[in-house]
């Protein structure tokens, strides 16, 4: 079975228009086959996106695994003084976002990445609902990796269910990071990762 974070260039493609409210804000969405929550706005994201601490953030924000659009396009119609990075590996979902900011009418900067092999900035943020299936080990690169991605006090939110293992990435995270619990909404996590000091002197000790 092909997963939305594979390229399957023989899919099927049959893409289709959803409307959809975000604090308040319209956006039109196209999605399909072989993407992430292909049926419109997953309930994991929702959660994320009306709990983010949005009075707070600033500055360059990357969304992680940005699928077909929906964490970047946001963050960008809700403030257009955001400058907002949206990568992927998926193909389809890299053409789907470049289509939703056009919709949407915002400007954000969109480019295919395995990882973050072709990032080559540094962010105060990183907005993510990561690719669950590719496995806890996977994840937790993801998660790890982005320390060299995050300016000094920069943080990382994202979420994950509780019966995707919730509290132990919680717990295995403050190795490195400041955690905190930000929301919990029917088993669905909100976490804040925060790059502090402590973590660069980790990472020195590691080089």
């Amino acid at each position: 079975m092909s997963q939305y974070f594979e390229n399957n260039e023989s899919l099927h493609s049959l893409e289709k228009q959803h409307m959809v409210k975000i604090h308040g804000l319209d956006f039109t969405f196209l999605t399909d086959h072989g993407v992430f929550s292909k049926k419109g706005l997953d309930f994991g994201t929702r959660t994320l996106l009306e709990n983010l601490p949005l009075e707070k953030l600033h500055g360059t924000i990357l969304d992680f695994g940005c699928g077909y659009g929906p964490i970047g396009i946001f963050l960008k119609k809700y403030n257009q003084n955001f400058l907002i990075h949206m990568i992927d590996i998926n193909k389809r979902s890299l053409n789907l976002a470049l289509k939703n900011a056009i919709l949407n009418d915002v400007v954000v900067n969109i480019y295919e990445s395995d990882m973050y092999q072709n990032v080559t900035e540094t962010f105060d943020y990183i907005v993510t609902n990561p690719p669950i299936r590719v496995g806890k080990k996977i994840l937790y690169e993801i998660l790890l990796q982005a320390r060299k991605h995050l300016k000094v006090g920069g943080e990382i939110y994202f979420v994950i269910h509780k019966d995707q293992g919730a509290k132990s990435v919680m717990r295995d995270m403050e190795k490195e990071y400041q955690v905190s619990l930000i929301v919990k909404n029917k088993g669905f996590y909100v976490i804040c990762l925060k790059f502090i000091e402590k973590s660069i002197d980790n990472l020195r000790e590691q080089a």
